[in-house]
């Protein structure tokens, strides 16, 4: 997924988390409704000022507005661990057992 489509699905996202209107967001982070609504709709990407901003009114790290949807995600990678673990003998499967316990 392109940094472009990460970062306006990341806003978005925010923006329904916290159960606000594209208006009530814009207000928020002291921006226009149709400068956040270019963002949303990705015409254009948010400065860093404005990425600051956001961090700053709803107490994130900028790269959370990079990270994928987490649900989709995370059931997308349990999948493809189940797979890869199906396939392992038991001594691989006991090695990264004692990685998984490292981490």
């Amino acid at each position: 997924m392109s940094y472009k489509k990460l970062i306006t699905n990341g806003v978005k996202r925010l923006r329904k988390k916290y159960k606000l209107t594209q208006e009530q967001f814009a207000e928020k982070i002291s921006m226009s409704v149709q400068g956040y609504r270019n963002i949303e709709h990705s015409r254009y990407l948010p400065t860093a000022e404005t990425v600051d901003k956001i961090c700053e009114v709803f107490n994130i790290q900028p790269v959370e507005l990079l990270l994928p949807e987490p649900q989709e995600d995370s059931d997308r990678l349990r999948k493809l661990i189940d797979t890869k673990l199906c396939n392992c003998d038991l001594d691989k499967l006991i090695k990264i057992n004692n990685f998984i316990d490292l981490i």
